[in-house]
């Protein structure tokens, strides 16, 4: 390029006559308040100000009250309580109760009663060597340690045999829940219509307090192992079916695509891929139906469950602190137990076998050296004589427990200097923060309050997820129970609030 070429390209750049097109470029950009108005949430903010300008003035006029209408209720308790005397009429006689849920029952005890002998059959001794030996084999010594310890610690407390009954339990109903909630997120997972559908009914499962179906339960089943052990898998299941789910839809799309190139059938990308695959979340799934159906076995005891839930019941019914705690720390331990080799197994699945260890160590003979050494620990426990763990050999924690419980009602209920004691902490939470936040609730009208949720739903998600948060809201409402919802709304609120602050 000459030197008169770039001279005059100098002089164009630092023309005054090319700064309108520069001043022109930037007001062609748009404004933070233009911007603002294109936003998507502030269209949203906008289609809900003019709707609720609209509706609001309308629900005023027509009721005033602001409480909700007694002619939007509807009376459900008729329908039910015809539908219960029904049941409670044909249960030994219709051929549903005979036939079927009658054969479902013969079938859960008959399963929990097979894996309680089997459970005496081996003995203490010969249920904490197999314990400790399989977690041991899938989740390396540590857990094994903590396995040993925690089925000691169960001995010594005196309640290995309410420790036996609730384990044998917890089997039947964890191998449930892992196959109905497998099978429902193999559903979920292969087909979106089946997710879609599905997804309602297991928040449904989750959410639904536990004591709102025992009833139900206990008039199908009747008091006992059945009705606990179906009541634990509604609530143990959900979180199976979601993570079987996530783990098929979530499966490497070039890995599929690879083994259907090869001419793979259905089935065999199935079995040979996406299942596979999905092997980390399905047992972490396993891990969740453990946890939360150990979670049901004090609730599942209100409805005959057994074991070591019904110790701690009946230690709560008399407000026996020790005698609840004793009963307690098994249910822990045994959460402990199984959550550590469940989720160390999770860990290690798909990991090659250690090359430097020996080879009795590794793959089959690993897992026969663990029967044959469970044997000869149960065979040498029954020679001793000893099936159920030693009474010599158990430590009674109630008394201190108990005196330490009165010292700390003694001295720190109320009365304690400067900071204040915990009834003291109680009554202004509750007058503070609880009442206040239900007379606010309470004090709203319920139209107020069904736009409020419909505004946060549609802010948070899409025009659906708004239309299910309000219809599930007022259904509250059509249900008469509006004025004890908002309570329980502002008790799980506070709860939250406190959750929050010391989860962060």
């Amino acid at each position: 390029m000459s030197a008169t070429a770039t001279r005059s390209a100098t002089d164009r750049s630092t023309d005054p006559a090319t700064e309108p097109a520069a001043t022109g470029t930037a007001a062609a950009r748009p404004s933070p308040l233009s911007a603002a108005v294109r936003s998507h949430a502030v269209r949203k903010l906008a289609v809900l100000v003019v709707i609720a300008a609209v509706l609001v003035p309308l629900a005023h006029a027509t009721w005033a009250s602001g409480s909700w209408p007694h002619a939007l209720t509807v009376d459900v308790s008729g329908p039910l309580g015809r539908a219960s005397d029904w049941i409670i009429d044909n249960r030994d006689s219709h051929w549903i109760f005979l036939y079927f849920f009658g054969h479902i029952s013969n079938a859960v005890i008959i399963c929990v009663r097979a894996v309680y002998v089997v459970l005496l059959t081996l003995g203490w001794a010969g249920v904490t060597a197999a314990s400790t030996l399989v977690a041991w084999r899938v989740a390396g010594v540590r857990v094994a340690v903590t396995t040993v310890v925690s089925f000691a610690v169960c001995g010594l407390l005196g309640m290995w045999v309410p420790t036996m009954q609730t384990l044998a339990l917890m089997a039947v109903a964890v191998t449930a829940s892992v196959v109905v909630g497998g099978l429902l997120g193999l559903a979920g997972g292969l087909s979106e219509r089946a997710f879609r559908a599905l997804r309602p009914v297991l928040d449904t499962m989750q959410v639904l307090p536990a004591f709102a179906y025992l009833l139900p339960v206990v008039l199908i089943f009747g008091i006992g192992v059945p009705g606990a052990v179906l009541a634990t898998v509604i609530y143990a299941a959900p979180p199976m079916a979601r993570l079987t789910a996530l783990g098929l839809r979530g499966a490497d799309a070039g890995v599929l695509e690879a083994v259907t190139s090869l001419g793979a059938t259905w089935r065999q990308r199935l079995l040979s891929a996406r299942l596979p695959l999905a092997r980390k979340e399905l047992l972490l799934g396993v891990n969740q139906a453990i946890m939360m159906a150990l979670s049901m076995a004090v609730i599942a005891s209100v409805i005959g469950g057994g074991g070591l839930g019904d110790r701690v019941y009946q230690a709560l019914s008399s407000v026996d602190v020790g005698k609840a705690l004793a009963a307690g720390l098994p249910i822990v331990l045994l959460a402990v137990v199984m959550d550590r080799t469940t989720a160390s197994a999770g860990e290690r699945l798909g990991e090659p076998p250690a090359e430097d260890g020996p080879r009795l160590l590794r793959g089959r003979p690993a897992w026969a050296g663990v029967a044959v050494l469970t044997v000869v620990v149960t065979v040498a426990g029954r020679l001793t004589g000893s099936q159920t763990w030693p009474t010599g050999w158990t430590v009674a924690i109630e008394e201190p427990v108990n005196q330490f419980k009165d010292w700390m009602v003694d001295h720190l209920y109320t009365g304690v200097p400067v900071v204040g004691g915990t009834a003291d902490w109680a009554s202004d939470y509750v007058r503070w923060i609880l009442d206040p936040l239900r007379e606010g609730l309470q004090g709203l009208p319920w139209y107020a309050v069904l736009l409020i949720v419909a505004t946060l739903a549609w802010l948070i998600g899409t025009w659906a997820t708004a239309l299910t948060a309000t219809a599930a809201m007022a259904a509250i409402g059509v249900l008469g129970v509006w004025e004890p919802s908002m309570d329980t709304l502002s008790q799980v609120l506070a709860a939250v609030f406190v959750t929050l602050v010391l989860g962060f």
